[in-house]
């Protein structure tokens, strides 16, 4: 059964270069304490076929990169995504691979690899040079698990241990990876509740993530970069069940 889903997911009409990284990136497969208990596709980590079994919760991160005038870096998920399209979302969310710069077995409390995993797809989807954001300057604030269905199409879904990243940096560049990211916005403290009620509108469509971290933690943690406080805030031991 897992066979005809796998081969059901690749036949309808997907990019080809996003089918390619499910099948490429390797993903650190955990359980609810954040434990390595081993790895798998990609693809294999977001079939709900194995979500709905419990068989494919694994380590995610989000960053939430503000920019020096105390703006969120937003992007727009592109259509070209087999997982939640056209969404838009924080900065960047993508999974530490399981390799050995970016997997931390025990899950370390400086999240080391997830930040170093943060710096890659800083470049490769918004075009963010590594170096430009150090891993350093992305702070680790805490970790949810969550699920989520990709509604309009349900073969697909999420089941996560999501590293939290917080951090200022220059978030300048020259060319967006349009496979990965449509748009990029700046989203002002101010416009935050505006674009939730934007989203319960129906007018805009929001990453499932992203909107359970911005109803619950983001105002916190932004005021607390406008303050110069963010680290007061970190809450790393934790693990909410959302």
């Amino acid at each position: 059964r897992m066979q005809a889903a796998a081969e059901g997911a690749t036949s309808k009409g997907y990019d080809g270069e996003q089918l390619r990284l499910l099948d490429a990136d390797e993903c650190i497969l955990v359980n609810e304490k954040d434990e390595v208990v081993g790895s798998a596709s990609k693809k294999f980590c977001h079939l709900m076929a194995n979500i709905d079994r419990d068989e494919a919760l694994h380590r995610a991160f989000s960053v939430f990169l503000f920019t020096p005038q105390g703006e969120l870096v937003l992007q727009k998920r592109s259509d070209d995504k087999i997982l939640f399209p056209g969404r838009w979302t924080n900065t960047v969310c993508s999974h530490p691979l399981s390799v050995p710069d970016e997997l931390d077995n025990p899950a370390c409390p400086k999240a080391t690899g997830v930040r170093r995993a943060a710096v890659r797809k800083l470049e490769h989807e918004l075009g963010i040079p590594q170096g430009q954001v150090p891993a350093d300057d992305l702070h680790f604030m805490t970790r949810i698990v969550y699920k989520a269905a990709v509604g309009e199409d349900d073969t697909w879904g999420e089941h996560e241990v999501d590293y939290i990243l917080v951090g200022t940096g220059d978030a300048t560049t020259k060319e967006l990876n349009l496979n990965e990211v449509s748009e990029v916005r700046m989203l002002g403290r101010q416009e935050l509740a505006g674009l939730i009620e934007e989203e319960e509108r129906g007018e805009v469509m929001l990453s499932p993530w992203f909107k359970l971290i911005a109803q619950r933690w983001l105002p916190m943690w932004w005021d607390a970069v406008l303050e110069g406080k963010l680290l007061e805030k970190r809450d790393t031991e934790a693990i909410h069940m959302l």
